[in-house]
């Protein structure tokens, strides 16, 4: 296995679909790094040679692509901003609500977990008798 930001990524899978293992390259950004590098989108990823590899991690660090632990500590201090300033869009993050707009009468459930809070639910099966 190729190691290329951190990451492992697959051997059996295409060049293109094995770098979007890595947080923050995409389909559309993993083909534009493979054009740069001068790499065949549809070659395996245990078929590339050292060379190739290190010409991945080349492009990718010349580009400055916020990936794997920046891009997560980027994310998690705009949603710490906007919890300090108080918008509404930081409220929502802060009580674990949908921030988008959805609905949350009936859906949500992602967002809020799996709780149910009606009364029929999350009751148990009655005992069998004996």
């Amino acid at each position: 296995m190729a190691r290329i930001a951190g990451v492992e990524i697959p051997d059996n899978k295409r060049i293109v679909i094995a770098l979007t293992y890595i947080k923050g390259i995409g389909n559309v950004l993993s083909a534009k790094i493979l054009k740069d590098a001068k790499i065949d989108e549809n070659t395996r990823a245990k078929d590339l040679t050292s060379d190739q590899v290190n010409t991945i991690r080349n492009v990718i660090t010349e580009h400055n692509f916020v990936i794997e632990g920046d891009l997560v500590r980027v994310v998690r201090e705009n949603i710490k901003r906007l919890r300090d300033i108080g918008s509404y869009r930081g409220l929502r993050h802060a009580k674990h609500l949908p921030v988008r707009g959805q609905q949350t009468r009936t859906n949500s459930r992602t967002v809020r977990g799996n709780k149910r809070m009606t009364v029929g639910s999350g009751r148990k099966p009655p005992a069998m008798p004996t």
